[in-house]
């Protein structure tokens, strides 16, 4: 029997903002043109869900009053989920979903709403967006390579001294527009504010996903080569957007 790869896609009709459903697309076809059969849980709030059947999470972002639903049905999961994330199971976890996990949002009212307490982190709601093409320099390799994408939010995510974040923004505005952070990594965890969609543009990302999803249930975790031509002129078409960007509160250079 050859290798499978279990993703389970929460909540995708509610959470799927700026073409999130297309990381789904570049992992299914990544995963099976190299003979990895992949198969797609999605999860409805209310449905039941097996952690220990899945090998990888996806859960992308939304608009506020379908983020507030979600949170309600997941906090129901909350012990399972976190502690099949303590087990190694990898996530990947995009802007709403990615403030999510962490320990609270403070609205601009002041409300304060609870979040899922599993990354260290916190969320602020700022007075402006930040809206643009980002690009970062990310860690999970090395050397370093760049991750390119699409942010829109107004939430100012600040990370606690035990995550790292997922890079050095070299042109946008990150987790909060000031410490030039983006994203945060725990374990096999993935948070970010980048849509676009994101794993489409940036196939290394996706591959990274791919082989935690392996690792995970045990399986061979080699990943043959793929003709990426498509892909990397994506990346630099991004990279070339995020340059001519003009953002509405200042920029970074690449």
């Amino acid at each position: 029997m050859g290798r499978q790869i279990n993703i389970c896609h929460l909540y995708p009709d509610q959470l799927n903002l700026y073409g999130d459903r297309g990381n789904m697309l570049a992992l299914s076809c990544r995963a099976r043109w190299r003979g990895i059969g992949l198969r797609i849980i999605p999860v409805e709030p209310g449905d039941q869900i097996n952690f220990e059947q899945c090998d990888l999470l996806f859960m992308g972002g939304g608009q506020d009053s379908d983020q507030l639903l979600v949170a309600a049905d997941l906090k129901k999961r909350q012990a399972d989920l976190r502690r099949t994330i303590e087990a190694g199971m990898p996530v990947f976890a995009v802007c709403g979903s990615y403030q999510l996990l962490g320990n609270y949002y403070t609205a601009v009212s002041g409300e304060k709403i609870g979040g899922l307490g599993i990354l260290d982190l916190y969320t602020e709601a700022g007075d402006k967006r930040l809206i643009g093409n980002a690009v970062i320099s990310c860690g999970l390799w090395q050397p370093a390579r760049t991750l390119v994408g699409f942010e829109n939010h107004a939430g100012k995510t600040y990370c606690g001294p035990g995550l790292q974040p997922l890079g050095t923004v070299l042109k946008g505005f990150g987790n909060n527009g000031s410490d030039q952070k983006e994203g945060a990594v725990y374990k096999n965890v993935i948070g970010t504010y980048l849509h676009g969609s994101l794993l489409p543009k940036n196939p290394w990302l996706a591959d990274h996903l791919l082989v935690k999803a392996l690792e995970y249930r045990g399986q061979d975790s080699f990943l043959s080569e793929l003709d990426d031509t498509t892909e990397i002129k994506a990346h630099h078409a991004a990279v070339y957007l995020a340059r001519s960007w003009r953002h509405r509160m200042g920029s970074t250079r690449v």
